[in-house]
């Protein structure tokens, strides 16, 4: 994909894991706990995330905010507190519902084909046949793929497996997707690209939770603004707002470029 290459026209398709599913927003943490070795991590987070806007995920480094992202995707169990989607609490790591997603800072490819990379994330959701050829291609086609689908995946640049990443997701037609610092080793053209990715995500109705330390990137993107210090949640408002009447003396810090002790 060039860097010029628009993707905010792509839509995603209904299908039976999308817009067809049972809605399983809004996600709640209820006073939310994570320690290891006697550390506070996170320390009693409530939030509430709704269907619709745009939730990034701000604070400075330490601030817990992939942890937070880890929780809420089910991959970590609380310390203490709850996790609940559309109050149906988490039993476990690794239990949370299957109609969301995570993409991570760096990508988790397999030692196969790009194509096969989407084959096997489709296939553990039991998506098969013409439906799995269908998503492979669309997926492949959105993100600037369709003429990398044999080439090994580990030999993609950086950006374009973080491409493949966000196409596995675009297969998957996730109702949530969790974005854990998707740009912060990537060049600005293949920023861009990532950005506009997500975009399309967005407008295709899939609710966005993303992490960023990029503030350039966190105005383009937010519409709500989650903000982290020291494993505790400071504020959670409209972008517009936070960037320009923060509610915390935090807050206000961070966006001076401020070190935050």
């Amino acid at each position: 994909m060039s860097p010029g290459t628009n993707l905010g026209a792509q839509r995603l398709p209904p299908t039976r894991e999308g817009a067809f599913s049972a809605p399983i927003l809004p996600l709640e943490l209820r006073d939310v706990c994570y320690e290891v070795g006697g550390a506070r991590l996170i320390d009693g987070i409530s939030l509430t995330i709704e269907t619709g806007p745009r939730t990034l995920i701000l604070g400075p480094n330490g601030a817990g905010k992939s942890l937070l992202l880890r929780l809420a995707h089910g991959l970590l169990r609380p310390s203490a507190g709850q996790v609940l989607w559309r109050n149906r609490k988490i039993a476990g790591a690794g239990r949370g519902p299957r109609r969301q997603a995570m993409v991570f800072q760096k990508p988790v490819l397999l030692r196969r084909s790009v194509r096969a990379n989407l084959d096997h994330a489709l296939a553990l959701h039991r998506i098969g046949g013409e439906e799995r050829r269908q998503r492979r291609r669309e997926a492949l086609q959105a993100t600037g793929l369709s003429d990398r689908g044999d080439q090994p995946a580990r030999s993609l640049s950086g950006g374009e497996q973080q491409r493949l990443a966000l196409a596995r997701a675009w297969a998957l037609k996730p109702q949530v997707l969790f974005l854990d610092e998707p740009t912060s080793a990537l060049d600005p053209a293949s920023t861009r690209a990532v950005e506009e990715i997500v975009q399309a995500l967005h407008a295709a109705g899939t609710k966005i939770v993303m992490t960023t330390h990029d503030l350039g990137q966190a105005r383009r993107l937010a519409d709500e603004v989650v903000f982290l210090n020291r494993g505790r949640l400071l504020e959670q408002g409209p972008a517009d707002r936070f960037f320009t009447q923060p509610q915390s003396r935090e807050a206000e810090a961070y966006l001076a470029g401020e070190l935050l002790w």
